[in-house]
């Protein structure tokens, strides 16, 4: 299936919301800054569930919160157009979408490889990286990971799944379709551990009964803004945006109501 008949899927079982930004904004946007970043004349944002730097869903309420759920709104009502919020299964699926330009934004950890498909603001937040395991696992430090025997689980396509394939010497890394096939490897011990960014670990430990997060980090994500290659006119606009919602509050209000944990203060 191709990419497009796979974007296309994704929006259709997920539903595609379409959302109408507020019209007004402090400033005129220059014209040619517009049709750079937003070339459909919607401003399309990439998300996938299960990461509150994404998106979440409250299963009492059905409230739903993300950083990058957030952000696209607030970039669409500054440049004065509605916004599209397209729903992935996982996050290798957003990123390959936003390489080809069939979105135009989302917010993900801004890595070197990652530089080379797309381009990133200065980073909003850091999160921590860190495991999950079950609370009858053997291992109790991060340092216990990389023995021989020990299976990692990680989302396949991540950033994780790359560095921990080449970081590790004795440790195998096993891919994950989704954020719930995870849960079930751990549940059902065919894997040891979970890896990825401690705002989904803590997500995915409250839905795990008997799973606990491991003290300690094995490296941190960059979490920016990103927009495809291509369209420099627009990359001061995107770059203005994202210093203004660090300076004015609206980040850590993004933070706070999507319940994002294990960050630290981006330098």
């Amino acid at each position: 299936m191709n990419l497009t008949r796979r974007w296309i899927n994704a929006a259709l079982m997920s539903g595609v919301v379409l959302l109408s930004a507020c019209a007004s904004f402090q400033a005129p946007v220059d014209p040619k800054v517009r049709e750079s970043l937003v070339p459909t004349g919607t401003l399309r944002m990439g998300v996938y569930q299960g990461s509150p730097t994404s998106l979440v869903v409250d299963p009492k309420t059905g409230q739903r919160a993300g950083v990058a759920l957030d952000m696209g709104p607030l970039l669409a009502q500054k440049l004065g157009v509605p916004v599209q919020v397209v729903e992935f299964q996982r996050l290798a699926l957003v990123l390959e979408a936003l390489k080809t330009g069939q979105i135009d934004f989302t917010v993900t950890n801004a890595t070197e490889a990652r530089a080379r498909d797309m381009d990133f603001t200065r980073p909003l937040v850091q999160l921590e990286l860190g495991y999950l395991v079950m609370n009858d696992s053997a291992i109790q430090q991060v340092q216990q990971i990389d023995r021989a025997g020990v299976k990692v689980g990680v989302s396949q396509g991540s950033t994780s799944q790359g560095v921990l394939t080449r970081e590790f010497k004795n440790a195998s890394v096993v891919g994950a379709a989704s954020l719930k096939q995870a849960q079930d490897m751990l549940r059902q011990k065919s894997i040891d551990a979970f890896a990825t960014n401690k705002g989904i670990l803590f997500e995915m430990s409250d839905e795990l009964t008997g799973s606990r997060i491991l003290a300690g980090r094995w490296g941190l994500e960059n979490l920016a803004i990103a927009i495809p290659k291509g369209r420099d006119a627009g990359r001061p606009f995107v770059n203005a945006f994202a210093e203004q919602v660090r300076e004015n509050g609206q980040l850590q209000k993004s933070v706070q109501r999507a319940g994002l944990r294990g960050t630290t203060s981006a330098p």
